[in-house]
């Protein structure tokens, strides 16, 4: 019998930490979109207009993911919304 409930309270506590690992807050979506998506170009002349020397833009979960250098020469990492260009979220990367 307590060979049982130390296997159940194992089982319990592995369960419950599982999902807490598979969740990652530094992912984001931006979901399906409804709406005229912006261009490449247009991407990346928005951003090229908020200051940044854009290096490279592409589509990664849904938002366009823009790596680019600031006035400071840091390296950022830019997503955003796909249909509104606003930014989703910004990560210096130096």
């Amino acid at each position: 019998m307590r060979k049982i409930i130390t296997i159940t309270a194992a089982t319990v506590l592995l369960g419950l930490a599982v999902p807490a690992y598979a969740s990652n807050d530094d992912d984001v979506s931006c979901g399906s979109q409804t709406g005229t998506q912006l261009s490449v170009t247009q991407i990346t002349s928005k951003v090229t207009q908020m200051g940044y020397d854009v290096r490279n833009v592409e589509r990664e979960d849904g938002c366009y993911e823009v790596k680019a250098v600031d006035k400071n020469g840091a390296r950022v990492e830019i997503k955003l919304n796909p249909v509104s260009g606003q930014i989703v979220k910004s990560e210096n990367k130096s």
